[in-house]
């Protein structure tokens, strides 16, 4: 037995261990007080007894996260930040920059974590344990192109290398702006993570016509032999103009994408 279950009296630990294995790690005053039959007045000190013996860390009022078994200290610094997201944020993942950084598109170094939720919570820049999230709303049908990895204390849902890439392209703030997800962008296409098929598969199933203007465009940039996969942006063209940049409302229409491009562009690129 772990030495630090001797802590805890049976009663404690026979609590503790339906309360995990019934909530898979993140626990709520509510869903406890239905786990154990006891009333949430007498569940919100069960917790807060739990959480002051350091088996639970309090994320939020009536909200908690076990503290894994090897921790040797009654301190919530072993958990993974993407482990509470999951926890906290399902149905989830880890997305943009986040995801950008862990497949090594990118050595920026971003503080805040972006988490794609079907939640729609109140707060959509919640600190945690000393962490900023940034939580985006997409419906469920937008839950593709995701794999798990694991880390030391559970799964993780993070969308995979392609499916990065469509969502700044969906959405180049998640990516920081139009410079950093261009940088991203070359990065994967410089990869052997690299698969045009799959980018263009996906970027179909994106409901947003500024995703194929946008993809065209940078192939254009970027790498000019993929002819077959810029034909196929070409084909999948929507009505109306984008721009490359949401945030940047000047620029110079390129009628070709249909898509407004940063002067800054322009000049550097010298498109015509």
């Amino acid at each position: 037995m772990n030495n630090r279950l001797l802590g805890l009296g049976k009663k404690d630990r026979e609590r503790l261990s339906e309360l995990i294995r019934q909530t898979k790690g993140y626990i709520t005053v509510s869903d406890a007080s239905s786990i154990l039959n006891t009333p949430p007045s007498n569940t919100s000190k069960i917790l807060s007894k739990l959480a002051q013996k350091g088996w639970l860390y309090r994320i939020k009022r009536g909200a908690y996260i076990p503290v894994p078994l090897e921790s040797k200290t009654e301190t919530i610094s072993l958990i993974d930040p993407l482990v509470i997201a999951e926890r906290l944020f399902s149905k989830c993942y880890i997305g943009g920059w986040s995801a950008a950084e862990y497949w090594g598109f990118t050595e920026q170094i971003f503080k805040t974590i972006i988490v794609m939720t079907s939640n729609k919570p109140k707060d959509r820049f919640p600190v945690i344990n000393e962490t900023a999230y940034k939580l985006r709303t997409i419906p469920d049908k937008a839950f593709f192109g995701l794999i798990n990895i694991w880390r030391e204390q559970g799964k993780v849902s993070i969308s995979d290398p392609s499916r990065t890439i469509v969502d700044l392209l969906n959405d180049p703030m998640l990516g920081g702006g139009i410079r950093s997800t261009g940088d991203i962008f070359l990065n994967y296409l410089k990869s052997d993570k690299k698969d045009i098929d799959v980018l263009i598969k996906y970027a179909k199933s994106i409901d947003n016509g500024a995703v194929f203007k946008r993809l065209g465009f940078l192939l254009e940039r970027f790498t000019p032999d993929e002819k077959a996969a810029i034909n196929i942006c070409k084909s999948n063209l929507t009505k109306g103009y984008s721009r490359l940049d949401p945030s940047i409302k000047s620029g110079k229409l390129i009628t070709r994408w249909k898509l407004w491009v940063p002067l800054s562009w322009v000049k550097e690129y010298q498109i015509d």
